[in-house]
Formats: structure tokens, C-alpha cells, sequence
């Protein structure tokens, strides 16, 4: 009897992960977080060099460029946008060509930063979700909030929110408006292209809403002086 109750001793420890299933979770859990971490942190990194390779190719384009007369958006029809302005009065022939060149370049860009969400999703279709993924995720589109549809914009932020202890900032973190420093960018510059701002991290924190003036607080009032 002793020899058969030592030979079910080893019995004991074998069941005795399966009562602790709780540290195993959580060592389970841990390690999905560093794979996620992992994969996105790649993700942001071909991002970032897809982004350098544009700005590259745009401004060597520009160098390059010798034909101003043919364009992929029409110069009339951004011609009659400028005028809408009532301020304006002339236009020169050269204002729409730059116009034109603009819209192009930014087209192309949310258009790339957008297509990242798609392959993030291991989709091959580009949705408006996906151009509301793009617009939230980078500061320099936030103008961008109003237009996009509210129901693609809330499930972008629900989407981002992290579901673990993920690095501050959350999955958007990684995705700043990239900039060319000026010891890799080409001579020819970009006057006016605004880069290098963070991303707005409060854009995850609030429902999107129209634009509203800020409230003036009254000052606080002072007592009446005694007479």
C-alpha cells in the first residue's frame, strides 16, 4: 500500500498548474501583448520608410519637373475654388500650377497612410474607415475630423484604444507627420508644407464634434469696495 500511495505522489503536481490557471493567463496574455507590440512596432517602421521614400521621390519630381501645363486635377476647377474666397481678386496663371501640385501630393500621401491601415486589417480593398484611420491618426489632418463620417471616426478610436499595458500613446504613437531633415532633404524646398507636428493625443480621448469657440469664463468678481 505504501508503494502504490508513493507511486501516486507525482500525481499531485501535474494538477496543480490547471488550479493555478490564473498566473498562466496572465504569462499567456503578456505574450500576446509583446507579439502585438512587436508586429506593430514593424508596422510603424515600413510605414516610416514608405513615407521617407515618398518625400523623396516628390522632391526629386519637383526638381525634375519641365511640364507645367499638364496636370492630374484640373486648374479650372481649383481656379474657381480659389475664387470662392471673396477677398480674392486676381489670380495669377502660375497660383492654380502650385495648387494643383498640392492637392497631388496630399492626395497621395493620406492615400498611402490610409492604405497602411487597409494592410493592417489584412484587407485589400480601401475603405473610408480606412481615410478615417489615417485623418485621426496624424495631428496635421485633424482638420480633416469634421468630414469624416462619425460612425468610421468612433470606431477608429474604439479600435485604437489599447486593450493591455501597451506603451503610452497607444497604437497611434508611432505615426508622426514625417519631415526630411534638412541635412537629407533635396536644396529645393517646400515653402508653407507644414511637418513635424506630434500627434494629438487628445483626438482618442472625446467624441469628434463640430468646431465651437471657446467659452469666455467670466473674471471673478471683486468686492465692492467699502465707501
Amino acid at each position: 500500500m505504501d508503494q502504490q500511495g508513493n507511486g501516486q505522489l507525482p500525481a499531485g503536481p501535474v494538477q496543480a498548474p490547471q488550479t493555478a490557471g490564473l498566473p498562466a493567463s496572465s504569462t499567456q496574455m503578456a505574450q500576446h501583448q509583446l507579439a502585438y507590440q512587436h508586429i506593430h512596432q514593424q508596422q510603424q517602421q515600413q510605414l516610416q520608410q514608405q513615407l521617407q521614400n515618398f518625400w523623396a521621390n516628390q522632391y526629386q519630381e519637383i526638381e525634375q519637373v519641365t511640364d507645367f501645363k499638364n496636370h492630374s486635377l484640373p486648374l479650372a476647377r481649383i481656379k474657381k475654388i480659389m475664387k470662392a474666397d471673396e477677398d480674392v481678386r486676381m489670380i495669377s496663371a502660375e497660383a492654380p500650377v502650385i495648387f494643383a501640385r498640392a492637392c497631388e501630393m496630399f492626395i497621395l500621401e493620406l492615400t498611402l497612410r490610409a492604405w497602411n491601415h487597409t494592410e493592417e486589417n489584412k484587407r485589400r480593398t480601401l475603405q473610408k474607415n480606412d481615410i478615417a484611420a489615417a485623418i485621426t491618426r496624424t495631428d496635421i489632418f485633424d482638420f480633416l475630423v469634421d468630414i469624416v463620417p462619425r460612425e468610421d471616426l468612433k470606431e477608429e478610436m474604439l479600435a485604437s484604444i489599447p486593450r493591455g499595458p501597451l506603451p503610452v500613446g497607444g497604437p497611434a504613437e508611432g505615426v508622426p507627420y514625417y519631415y526630411m531633415s534638412a541635412q537629407s532633404a533635396p536644396p529645393v524646398g517646400a515653402p508653407g508644407m507644414y511637418m513635424g507636428k506630434p500627434v494629438d493625443q487628445a483626438l482618442y480621448g472625446h467624441q469628434p464634434r463640430p468646431y465651437m469657440p471657446q467659452q469666455m469664463w467670466p473674471h471673478q468678481q471683486q468686492p465692492p469696495a467699502d465707501s
